[in-house]
């Protein structure tokens, strides 16, 4: 099973190479700052700094961003292909719902349209992507490395 799923991301991730949607930023002028990765208008960056979910939220707006929003299945294979690579198991990403129990929302406003969750979200109230790149929740009080994203420099003109 294992295999066969990390087969369909690195085929999806291949897919969006191949139709232009996923591209890297460049060394000279690119649109994301340093150690961002470039997805269609919005860079992301992987912060190996447990934090809180709250406070991971705050680092995020301090770089000029939110926590992660996963907006797609290309945009979680992007995250979670990243994640592996820092060798963590999971991560916060920008979903929670601690405005109305069970009533999910991404933190920089973005419609909640897309979802990889494991199964029925847990009682805890923040989203984390994990092993298989499927999501979960657990307590917003617990420190996880996670994802930030902004907007991309290109996507402002």
């Amino acid at each position: 099973m294992a295999f066969s799923l990390r087969t369909f991301f690195l085929l999806c991730g291949l897919s969006g190479l191949l139709t232009g949607a996923w591209s890297l930023p460049s060394k000279k002028g690119g649109c994301c700052p340093e150690e961002w990765t470039l997805l269609d208008d919005h860079c992301y960056v992987f912060k190996n700094d447990p934090r809180t979910f709250a406070d991971a939220e705050s680092v995020c707006n301090i770089l000029g961003g939110n926590l992660a929003s996963i907006t797609s299945a290309l945009k979680n294979v992007v995250v979670y292909e990243m994640l592996l690579e820092s060798e963590e198991l999971e991560a916060w990403i920008g979903l929670t719902d601690a405005v109305e129990d069970g009533e999910y929302f991404w933190v920089d406003g973005k419609p909640f349209d897309f979802s990889n969750f494991v199964s029925v979200p847990g009682m805890e109230s923040c989203g984390y992507i994990g092993p298989d790149g499927e999501w979960d929740t657990e307590s917003c009080t617990a420190e996880e490395p996670y994802f930030c994203i902004r907007d991309s420099e290109c996507s402002k003109h």
